[in-house]
């Protein structure tokens, strides 16, 4: 669960989790580039559809905001 983490160590796991998010091509995972992408990489609606997750989660995520979120989601 993230609740009981540092402030610290939500920034460390959002900081990680948009990393990988701007370094993903759509294409490489079968999504249609577009021909206007104001973000390097995936746009976290994209990023919350192919997780399961909610956009709200994902961007609560990214931002290290404490909340509970369970391993399985982390994953």
């Amino acid at each position: 669960m993230m609740t009981g983490r540092t402030a610290e160590q939500r920034r460390e796991i959002g900081d990680f989790v948009r990393a990988l998010r701007e370094k993903q091509k759509p294409a490489d995972l079968g999504l249609a580039a577009g021909s206007r992408r104001r973000t390097p990489g995936l746009r976290r609606e994209e990023v919350a559809q192919l997780c399961g997750l909610s956009v709200t989660w994902y961007t609560w995520l990214e931002q290290g905001r404490d909340m509970s979120l369970s391993p399985a989601a982390l994953a």
